[in-house]
């Protein structure tokens, strides 16, 4: 059997940037800034436009940047060694290892086949009604999602395959008009509504984490606690709404299920009883939320017990402990950890990006830039309020998403900036950082090619383009003004601001 042919290197947009980041290098660097400044924020957006010209794969892109940063002395080291360990600083971040060690853990849901049973459960009890099954898979989304970080895996290898089932089980077929029987409906919808459960919880998708980071860059320290309860009200108003809109927006022909409980009672029935790895995924992923929501403060109590002490469990911390628990047991094995190439993957590129945003910060070019811009804006907006500035500058992030086809390359180039401007025209820090933050989850359905999940979906066939981008705008429209005021409201009751 011939080899599955890699990647190759896209020469020619990769060419371009480097004659472009070649000759910005030469200049003077602007009024306001240092040369490392400069330096760094050139190497920066080559990274970037390396991401989204797809010139390599995106760890692979990763790996270089992080090179070419250290060979270029780019953050003004004065010494090889002072160089590459600046390079490689964010690799120790326990943030980008809370996610790496999260994927590694929701492999268990796959491999026990603990994620498919849930989903299966939810249609039992959900599905006599076309609404309810698109009910049903959303609750199952949600249930994954806190333990679960790649909403690609969870929406595109557990949520789809079995809403493709049932659309094919009521003869909707994604090659001939039959898809607008109930198939248009479902795969819009789950895309759409993974959109809200990865902004509910921080390890609900890659990007937060990263977005939490920026934040704290800016002084808003986000923990897994605080950012569910800021999420909570808002992305409940969402999680409720947005099937009944979807399903306004496709109308299914199809409108009653009553044979779907049964199509599940029968792969339950296949499955058989709950294994026993079923049950220690289940009991892990269970202690793991109970130690990411309560924090520290659950595990002050849980050391002094054990070692009669006042440490405390921090995240990351309890993230390897589930994953100790898991390889323990056997649920997983090393084999399992190591062959997570999107845990690996996520290391190399998530540690990058975050050096060189961290370098950007302290050499002063976030500050700088955020500044240049917020300076412009103000004088146009003087006297504005500052809800009206939000609003704008969050629908100017969220939909500059057209021009980016990945969630977290659009996190990396412009959530600091956003924040930085926000921060600069006096809109509190709290809910700056926090729409951002949550729109940069929320803005993955605007099209079919905007987020990974985004072909997995499309190419099924079920969605026509046109259907996928109405439905998409409608929703993103939807969601900012669920946020903008429940929202806002909800951050004012809990004293955010």
């Amino acid at each position: 059997m011939a080899e599955k042919k890699s990647q190759g290197v896209k020469w020619l947009p990769l060419i371009l940037i480097l004659v472009i980041a070649a000759g910005l290098w030469q200049l003077t660097p602007p009024s306001g800034l240092s040369a490392p400044a400069w330096h760094s924020a050139i190497i920066f957006v080559a990274t970037i436009a390396s991401i989204v010209a797809k010139v390599l794969p995106i760890g692979a892109v990763g790996i270089i940047g992080i090179t070419v940063f250290a060979l270029a002395y780019a953050a003004g080291d004065k010494t090889a060694s002072g160089a590459i360990t600046t390079a490689l600083s964010e690799l120790n971040s326990s943030l980008i290892w809370l996610i790496v060690v999260a994927f590694m853990i929701a492999r268990g849901f796959i491999k026990t086949g603990l994620g498919r049973r849930i989903a299966l459960q939810m249609i039992r009890l959900l599905g006599k009604r076309t609404l309810g099954l698109a009910y049903g898979l959303a609750f199952a989304d949600l249930i994954l999602s806190p333990a679960m970080p790649s909403n690609t895996a969870r929406c595109g290898g557990v949520i789809y395959p079995i809403a493709d089932s049932l659309a094919r089980s009521f003869d909707s077929h994604p090659e001939d008009e039959s898809r607008s029987k109930i198939g248009t409906f479902l795969i819009t919808c789950i895309g759409n509504v993974n959109d809200v459960t990865a902004a509910l919880f921080m390890t609900g998708y890659t990007g937060n984490l990263l977005a939490v980071k920026l934040a704290a860059n800016a002084g808003v320290t986000l923990s897994w606690g605080s950012w569910f309860i800021a999420a909570l009200l808002p992305c409940l108003v969402s999680f409720l709404i947005v099937p009944l809109l979807v399903y306004w927006l496709t109308r299914p022909e199809i409108k009653h299920t009553p044979d779907a409980p049964d199509l599940a009672r029968k792969e339950l029935a296949q499955m058989g009883s709950m294994t026993r790895g079923e049950w220690l995924m289940l009991a892990t992923v269970g202690v793991l939320l109970v130690l990411w929501i309560f924090g520290s403060s659950l595990g002050v109590l849980l050391v002094l017990w054990i070692f009669g002490s006042s440490l405390g469990v921090d995240a990351t911390t309890a993230s390897f402990v589930g994953l100790s628990i898991l390889l323990l047991s056997g649920v997983l094995t090393w084999e399992d950890v190591k062959s997570e190439k999107g845990a690996w993957d996520t290391l190399i590129w998530f540690a990058a990006l975050l050096m060189m945003a961290n370098q950007l910060k302290k050499l002063g070019f976030t500050s700088w830039f955020g500044n240049l811009i917020g300076d412009s804006i103000g004088s146009t907006m003087h006297g504005t309020s500052w809800i009206i500035i939000l609003l704008l500058l969050n629908a100017a992030y969220f939909y500059t998403h057209y021009f980016f086809a990945s969630g977290n390359a659009q996190i990396a180039a412009l959530y600091a900036v956003f924040l930085g401007v926000g921060l600069h025209l006096n809109i509190p820090a709290a809910p700056m950082a926090l729409m951002l933050a949550f729109t940069s989850s929320l803005y993955c359905s605007l099209t079919q090619y905007t987020h990974a999940r985004g072909p997995i979906l499309f190419g099924a066939g079920y969605v026509p383009t046109g259907v996928w981008w109405r439905t998409g705008f409608i929703i993103s429209l939807f969601n900012q003004a669920v946020f903008l005021t429940v929202g806002l409201a909800w951050w004012k009751v809990l004293g955010l601001y």
